[in-house]
């Protein structure tokens, strides 16, 4: 397990690298990559892939809360975030980026987080041509 925050930024980093290689512009190949196949088979691959993996973590999580083994909770929360990972590539992000957004969230309630949304949505929506009061 990694020692620290580095080191898990660090394997998060080396992870997203070894999937922008397996890219079709980098020459990834279908036949021989998983994550080359899911490229070439296009987003809406990916995510059906991150949808079922989700669904996977539930069902984990739930099987552990009546007795069964928490482990597999962390192994389906790796499968997701790698699928994750797949599809922060295809957008041109790295799991830095989420890192940030995490860094910019923390200190701020979740409640506060989630109302300031909804105002600034309400606010775009206004200043959208044909949007809000005339």
């Amino acid at each position: 397990m990694p020692s620290n925050p580095q080191s898990t930024l660090d394997t998060l980093m080396r992870l997203a690298a070894i999937i922008d290689s397996r890219k079709p512009a980098a020459g990834g190949d279908p036949q021989a990559s998983y994550v080359a196949r899911l490229f070439h088979k296009g987003p809406d691959a990916v995510l059906k892939k991150i949808g079922e993996e989700a669904t996977e973590v539930v069902m984990a999580s739930k099987d552990a809360d009546r007795g069964g083994d928490a482990a597999k909770v962390v192994a389906e929360v790796a499968d997701l975030w790698f699928h994750c990972m797949i599809a922060l590539s295809h957008h041109g992000l790295s799991p830095a980026d989420v890192v940030a957004e995490l860094e910019r969230r923390e200190g701020t309630s979740g409640i506060e987080e989630k109302a300031l949304r909804k105002v600034q949505a309400r606010e775009r929506e206004e200043g959208a041509p044909g949007g809000g009061a005339a």
